[in-house]
């Protein structure tokens, strides 16, 4: 008898996983490696979990080719968190400049401003958060402590395929981006960058886990006001052991990090995501049925929402979908219609069962 096929979950996060890494963690569940404990029950500074976290650190530095003045802490509080997080540490109660491109980077500059004197520098708010503002239009300020631009919005589906070089653009301030829903999915140049942050949920793994990598020139500099816990030299200097982490989403961040590896690292695995979201714009640039309104050079390989032309047929396209196993389709409540997130967990044979929907249902409907 032959098993049953998973359904294709596109969830934007927390999103699907790996089935190996499902399978390793089932598992590992009651007795991690022969210990007698299952890591949920062991110790954060037990030989044990520290063998877990540093071999998940030194995998993702090798799969992102962190250079060593670069330091990878692991906390909590989400990407929503590191909204605070971020200008409590960089800021100094200074200025700071945002790049507004979607729901994420407008909710982080509006949640700095508790902190920091801000500055829109750029939006593309007038175009409904479908076009990446060019650069060389951005109206950075010369005294600004940082800039923060979210690379890749999931709400909105806009993606900067090339981060911008600021002293190009005659600013010193590092860069500081928010790459949540695209980490791991392609390579990141870090001489343009000073802090990248991204939660795991969406791309590496399971909710809890905060990811960030903070070059060592930035740390020292947390606000009176920081928690301590969140104070990045503090939590970088305790290893990420100041206080009790995430240790079983670590864990499987750990085995996402493995499984990546053997699929070929990153190279591979940007190849394959081009592959996918051609397959799916294609397919939705062909027909009339259904329409994408992000710019074309500007559309996420991650997150794809598109629209029924004949948004009365959205429930039944749904069902459809449900009925073929294809899951969590419905877009975000702040923009209607359809999302379709494509992570790096998300096999080829997934996006063209999603395409044989989508032929088929405007063959049935138009």
């Amino acid at each position: 008898m032959s098993l049953r096929r998973r359904p294709y979950n596109f969830a934007p996060g927390p999103a699907t996983l790996p089935e190996p890494v499902l399978r390793q963690a089932a598992e590992d569940m009651l007795d991690w490696q022969g210990c007698g404990m299952g890591v949920m029950e062991m110790s954060h500074r037990g030989r044990e979990f520290i063998s877990i976290a540093a071999a998940a650190e030194a995998d993702l530095r090798e799969l992102l080719a962190v250079p060593p003045q670069f330091r990878i802490l692991f906390m909590q509080g989400g990407g929503l968190g590191e909204n605070a997080i971020v200008p409590m540490n960089l800021s100094r109660g200074g200025q700071v400049d945002f790049v507004v491109t979607g729901s994420w980077s407008l909710k982080s500059s509006r949640e700095a401003q508790r902190y920091a004197d801000v500055h829109v520098a750029a939006s593309n708010q007038a175009e409904r958060h479908t076009t990446v503002p060019a650069p060389a239009s951005w109206q950075l300020r010369q005294d600004t402590r940082y800039v923060h631009l979210c690379t890749n919005e999931t709400i909105d589906g806009v993606e900067f395929h090339a981060l911008p070089d600021l002293a190009a653009l005659g600013c010193d301030a590092p860069l500081v981006i928010d790459c949540s829903s695209h980490i791991l999915s392609r390579a990141i140049d870090w001489s343009k960058v000073g802090l990248a942050f991204a939660g795991a949920q969406k791309n590496v793994g399971i909710a809890g886990l905060t990811m960030v990598v903070v070059r060592e020139d930035l740390l020292g500099h947390a606000m009176s006001i920081c928690p301590s816990a969140f104070n990045y030299q503090t939590v970088a200097e305790a290893g990420s052991m100041f206080n009790t982490p995430p240790t079983y989403a670590i864990y499987i961040a750990g085995l996402v990090f493995r499984w990546l590896k053997a699929q070929g690292g990153i190279a591979a695995m940007e190849a394959r995501n081009i592959a996918k979201a051609r397959l799916l714009y294609d397919t939705l640039d062909a027909s009339a049925f259904y329409v994408n309104r992000v710019a074309r050079d500007g559309r996420s390989r991650m997150n794809v929402p598109f629209f029924l032309r004949d948004e009365s047929l959205n429930e039944a396209f749904l069902a459809g979908a449900k009925e073929r196993g294809l899951l969590q389709l419905k877009g975000h409540k702040s923009v209607g219609g359809m999302r379709a997130s494509i992570y790096n967990a998300m096999p080829l044979d997934g996006v063209q069962a999603l395409v044989d929907h989508l032929n088929d249902f405007a063959r049935r409907h138009g």
